[in-house]
């Protein structure tokens, strides 16, 4: 079964790397990243990936981060913007944003395995902060901000086993979660401490 160009395990394999597009699923034997790692395209496995110039290298920096939050080019572009009229690291303003995201608290919480789930968890009305609905995942949580699933919605498919999955899981320093509320608290500014992408570079290319 082939896989569409656009699909998240394409964009994987685009990337030349796992993104973690799908949750746990990226993590399991199944994961189709293990099979077919190289570029998608009619060319299969005997594709060869071109030597990459700097201005290549942050492009393929960019596209990256794009698809690791989900993010069109207009809504990227202005985040770096935002972090370029910042004082101080500029590529500290960008992730700041970026894992500011509700949709992406919700992801880092554990309150969904995926981005793509917390997403659509946000966007159909199921995460409330601080007690309130909220269905736009890029409102910016501050710290402070209690990040929950709303207590109707606990019991919905794709929700109702997420416990399990918070109790054996790991969170970011920076978030507080309880177990049982299926809620996490924001307690400072995000921070990656481990970062998969080199913010300074993806600056770089909107500084051209």
């Amino acid at each position: 079964m082939s896989i569409k160009v656009n699909s998240k395990c394409a964009k994987c394999r685009r990337a030349g790397e796992k993104l973690m597009l799908k949750g746990e699923k990226c993590l399991g034997p199944k994961c189709p990243f293990g099979k077919r790692n190289y570029a998608p395209g009619v060319h299969g496995p005997n594709s060869r990936r071109s030597k990459l110039s700097g201005y290549g290298k942050q492009l393929k920096e960019k596209q990256k981060v794009k698809r690791i939050y989900g993010l069109l080019e207009r809504q990227f572009s202005n985040y770096v913007a935002e972090a370029q009229g910042k004082v101080g690291d500029t590529s500290k303003w960008l992730t700041q944003y970026l894992e500011s995201r509700l949709d992406n608290v919700v992801y880092r919480a554990g309150l969904s395995k995926a981005r793509f789930g917390a997403r659509q968890l946000v966007s159909h009305g199921l995460i409330t902060v601080n007690g309130a609905k909220v269905d736009i995942p890029s409102f910016r949580v501050k710290p402070g901000m209690v990040v929950a699933i709303k207590e109707g919605a606990k019991k919905k498919k794709g929700v109702e086993n997420i416990g399990e999955h918070l109790a054996k899981a790991e969170f970011p320093s920076w978030i507080s979660v309880d177990v049982k509320a299926l809620s996490a608290k924001v307690l400072n500014a995000p921070t990656l401490e481990n970062p998969n992408f080199n913010a300074q570079s993806i600056i770089e290319f909107y500084s051209r």
